[in-house]
């Protein structure tokens, strides 16, 4: 994975702005420590940072082709897992390639294909390509929205980026926040509006989006969605080709010239994608290794849940010995798990999800000191009903957000003339119902399997967004590239057509999946309730983070209260947050996570120098 900017100007020399795109580029170069390269023109400037995975001698980028007498470059973040097959298909047409990386299969592809080379590739990417003869400017992002892509259009240009701290280096872009920005950072963060980058004038291209820009126009254009189709195959012949694709999409995703590991937390995702890559490793006669992460103290504190049922040890145990696996257990503590919220804050680039973020951030870190690549399970419980909201009645009725009841709740302690006309409760409805219009159906569709694809797209375009961010913008802070083979678009594609009462099989969250890898796994990893991802149990973060939160509003320079009423966050201390009704956001950020997200909110405003325009 990389990162990469540009910046293109029909009315503007680009030649020189060396200085700027410099700092656009060292912004990014936590995500690509490996290499860098640029390309400046008139026009079009562009950069690239890189962290190469395959073909670590080519693939240097900008990568520059010629196609019937036109000059193209290309600035790529990301990795095409159908690499070999595209290239088939372009040997077959005439063309040649002197190296074996993707970014090569890549360019060739948009000289044969234009804007229909994203037809064609499975994989997930943010690119640019400059055409020169064309004079225009074609960006693209992959299909679920893994891979990030910021941009900034004013009357003569286009401002582009993977991250925010590298955009906002452009003078034409400021940290400026307005009041609506505010407001949807009050009521719906750690989520945002698919597109939305929050600050002023600030978009990012969505998933599965396209854009051109040249002198007529600038364009964008969504090239995939979920879209219904019939679905006539049995129970058994579903479980065995979401077989077929998961162990498909998990092999290929296991293709790299450095080390690889797995996250697992002995949950039935990640350990599915750890068995897969332990046996075949074992096939080449090598043994692969695995991670997994917990909180000193938690084992002492630890308290079931609705939402965390039963802790991981025991399971990992399991797989690990299952497996063969070579296992490390990564152990953070309370102070560095507090002191990585400010790392984490700057690598997100906006508030996020507290010491869930910071906990990864270190988790990453570590990891890093032995593996490049490492494959993790995020987003089957969003394609596959793995959340207990999609089996809750009351939550399945919730007009909003099933993850996010606190609208009340933030807007009490929000500031008033920020949310004074805004009705927090319809505000969340509208949001939710505009995505649930996304959803397409058949007229065959039960009353169930509609809500049921309304609910996909919710979790699809909302909450598996925010778990993307967060793998992103933690692992690429550590120079590590995470691979998500449930991201892989042709398990969306059939997950998006099961119908509900063969996906939640026997009446089990993501109960398809478990008939499909009966017998691979041990059985009681197989019918493992859903856990989530695991946060810290000790009450010892909880005082932490009150008291340093207690300091920053007792600070005559806060900068929090310019967001929220101080003496409604000092009356929610006081209570240690029993008077929020619902966790702020999902099944993770209870109080000890709001405090700290506070505290996150904090350092957001001062090491990016927002300006609140309200």
């Amino acid at each position: 994975m990389c990162g990469i900017a540009g910046w293109a100007d029909f009315n503007r020399d680009l030649s020189h702005e060396h200085a700027v795109m410099g700092e656009m580029s060292a912004a990014l170069s936590l995500r690509g420590p490996d290499d860098s390269g640029e390309y400046f023109s008139r026009q079009c400037s562009l950069v690239h940072r890189r962290l190469a995975v395959v073909d670590p001698e080519h693939g240097r980028q900008p990568m520059r082709k010629h196609g019937g007498g036109a000059g193209c470059i290309l600035t790529y973040n990301g990795e095409l897992y159908n690499t070999e097959e595209v290239r088939m298909k372009l040997t077959a047409l005439g063309h040649s390639f002197a190296e074996r990386s993707d970014t090569e299969v890549l360019l060739e592809a948009y000289l044969q294909w234009g804007r229909d080379c994203v037809l064609h590739l499975n994989g997930i990417y943010a690119f640019a390509v400059w055409d020169e003869s064309k004079r225009e400017l074609f960006v693209a992002r992959d299909r679920i929205g893994v891979k990030p892509l910021f941009f900034f259009k004013y009357n003569d240009g286009v401002v582009f980026a993977s991250e925010l701290k590298s955009l906002l280096k452009n003078p034409l872009v400021k940290p400026i926040i307005d009041r609506d920005g505010a407001a949807r950072l009050l009521l719906l963060s750690p989520a945002r509006r698919i597109g939305d980058g929050v600050f002023s004038g600030v978009k990012e291209l969505k998933p599965g989006e396209y854009a051109v820009f040249n002198r007529e126009d600038f364009t964008r254009k969504t090239y995939w969605s979920p879209k219904a189709t019939p679905h006539t195959e049995s129970v058994e012949e579903t479980a065995a080709h979401l077989r077929e694709l998961l162990f498909g999409a998990i092999t290929r995703q296991l293709v790299s010239d450095v080390p690889l590991c797995t996250f697992l937390s002995g949950g039935l995702d990640s350990s599915i994608i750890t068995a897969v890559a332990a046996k075949h490793y074992k096939e080449e006669g090598r043994r692969f290794s695995t991670y997994s992460v917990d909180y000193k103290g938690n084992r002492e504190n630890f308290q079931k849940s609705l939402y965390q049922p039963d802790e991981d040890t025991a399971f990992i145990n399991a797989m690990t010995a299952f497996s063969g696996t070579k296992h490390t257990n990564v152990i953070i503590d309370t102070d560095e798990l507090t002191e990585a919220l400010t790392p984490a804050v700057i690598a997100r680039g906006l508030p996020g999800m507290a010491d869930v973020d910071s906990s990864l951030y270190l988790f990453c870190k570590e990891v890093r000191k032995d593996f490049t690549v490492a494959v993790s399970g995020e987003c089957a419980d969003e394609l596959f009903g793995g959340y207990p909201w999609y089996h809750n009645d009351e939550m399945l009725a919730d007009s909003g957000f099933p993850w996010a009841r606190s609208a009340l709740d933030r807007a009490n302690i929000s500031r008033q003339d920020i949310i004074k006309d805004i009705d927090a409760v319809q505000y969340l409805k509208d949001e939710a119902d505009e995505t649930r219009r996304k959803a397409d159906f058949l007229g065959s569709d039960t009353e169930k399997d509609r809500l049921m694809r309304e609910m996909f797209m919710l979790n699809f375009y909302w909450f598996m967004q925010v778990l993307l961010d967060r793998k992103d913008r933690m692992s690429m802070a550590n120079g590590l590239e995470v691979r998500v083979p449930f991201c892989d678009h042709t398990i969306a594609e059939y997950a998006y057509n099961i119908p509900w009462e063969m996906k939640a099989l026997n009446g089990r969250e993501k109960g398809i999946m478990r008939k499909a890898v009966e017998g691979f796994l041990p059985e009681e990893v197989v019918y493992r309730k859903k856990s989530p991802y695991p946060k810290t149990h000790n009450p010892a973060y909880m005082n932490l983070v009150t008291s340093r939160l207690t300091a920053v509003l007792h600070d005559s320079d806060c900068r929090l209260t310019e967001l929220f009423n101080r003496d409604k966050l000092l009356q929610l201390l006081e209570t240690g947050g029993s008077s929020f009704k619902n966790n702020w956001f999902g099944q993770l950020m209870s109080a000890p996570q709001t405090f700290a997200m506070l505290l996150q909110t904090e350092t957001w405003l001062r090491y990016y120098n927002v300006e609140l325009n309200l």
